[in-house]
């Protein structure tokens, strides 16, 4: 889910080794729990006919996992595009042989009674066999370590969201190698010496290890999603604050504009809230009355409010008038005092500057008495 969620744009993702490389180690650690699974064990090991085929299959699996976390690893510490390539290349021959290796010891290796949750350390004295879950337990340690030691030195490099990512990765790290690495490997020398250990292996490994990968998906996902996630709250809220003032102009006459899709994040509904609003401003600007606005403006300094503000509630009271008077034909004319200036679209181009305009639609006790004195001015 974390692999899908990162590759939302395969033409693009594919373009930015980073983003490649960072679903791939991903995905590729999900897949390391999918095939050291007892049920996809057993499948494969039916399927092939072969006792215990399902090991060489998952060790080769996770040392392609910890050669993309090193190649990922080469791609955030960026540089020259040759040097990332080669380096690259590089990790990429040397796991290659150590999946080599271990199918070759498997090869050798007699292992004709089948386990599927506790093969490391059954076969833990197996000529052959021992040396093939050595070797991907210390190629895969080898990583995790690196991994680890980079992660800390970043993390105090970097701030914010990407420094908590970070740190998250760290901790899944950490407890792959504690819950992962260390217990395996102690069980498997605790057989060695003739001790049973085993449950270290097949009890404390697996939840300890899933959790650790779940911590680390957290940490490459969040540093990508979370500014996304906040992108669309921030616009959620502007979407609602801008209720009152769609509220006000919604009845205004404008072009026809195609209608938006049914289903849509906050940020497309946003959108289309702002390009309706506009255009009803637009529509009101010949209706609108400068000496309305001079009014309401003189009225907001006098209650205290900054020159800032007193131009937001004096465009609102203006605006509340021309919407009260759109549906009549033609505009009135209108002599608009000195200095005083119709509403321009342009000064409210900006999300916020709407906000505030809204805002004091709705709250603004100058823009509620002007519009009350024009309803009492129409009955009369």
């Amino acid at each position: 889910m974390a692999a899908l969620l990162l590759f939302q744009k395969p033409r693009v993702a594919l373009r930015e080794p980073l983003t490649a490389s960072t679903c791939a180690a991903i995905f590729l650690g999900g897949l390391c729990f999918f095939c050291s699974a007892p049920v996809t064990l057993d499948a494969v090991n039916d399927l092939t006919g072969i006792p215990n085929f399902g090991a060489p299959m998952t060790y080769s699996v996770i040392s392609a996992y910890s050669a993309s976390l090193l190649i990922l690893l080469i791609n955030w510490r960026g540089g020259p595009a040759d040097g990332i390539r080669l380096w690259s290349v590089r990790i990429a021959a040397v796991y290659s042989l150590l999946i080599a290796a271990i199918i070759t010891l498997f090869t050798l290796g007699d292992a004709p009674v089948e386990r599927l949750r506790d093969l490391d350390t059954y076969y833990a004295n197996t000529p052959y066999m021992r040396e093939m879950i050595v070797l991907y337990l210390v190629g895969h340690g080898a990583c995790m370590i690196t991994m680890c030691r980079v992660c800390l030195r970043w993390s105090r490099e970097v701030t914010g969201i990407l420094r908590t990512g970070l740190q998250l990765i760290m901790v899944g790290l950490a407890l792959d190698v504690v819950g992962f690495e260390c217990a395996k490997l102690t069980a498997v020398m605790a057989r060695w010496t003739g001790h049973d250990l085993d449950y270290l292996s097949t009890d404390v490994a697996p939840p300890v290890t899933s959790l650790g990968a779940l911590i680390c998906s957290a940490g490459f996902v969040l540093p990508r999603l979370l500014p996304a996630a906040q992108a669309q709250w921030r616009s959620l809220w502007d979407y609602r604050a801008l209720a009152p003032l769609w509220a006000e102009v919604q009845n205004v006459p404008t072009a026809p504009k195609p209608a938006p899709p049914r289903w849509q994040l906050p940020r497309g509904r946003l959108y289309y809230r702002e390009l309706r609003i506009l255009d009803a401003l637009l529509a009101l600007q010949s209706r609108c009355d400068g000496r309305i606005r001079e009014a309401a403006y003189q009225q907001a300094k006098a209650q205290g409010s900054s020159p800032g503000e007193a131009n937001f509630v004096a465009a609102a009271a203006m605006v509340a008038d021309a919407a009260r008077q759109a549906g009549q034909l033609p505009p009135p004319e209108f002599s608009e005092p000195a200095g005083t200036s119709r509403l321009h679209t342009a000064v409210f181009s900006e999300t916020g500057e709407l906000v505030r305009l809204s805002q004091a639609l709705a709250t603004s006790p100058v823009v509620r008495a002007a519009r009350e004195g024009a309803k009492r001015a129409t009955r009369s």
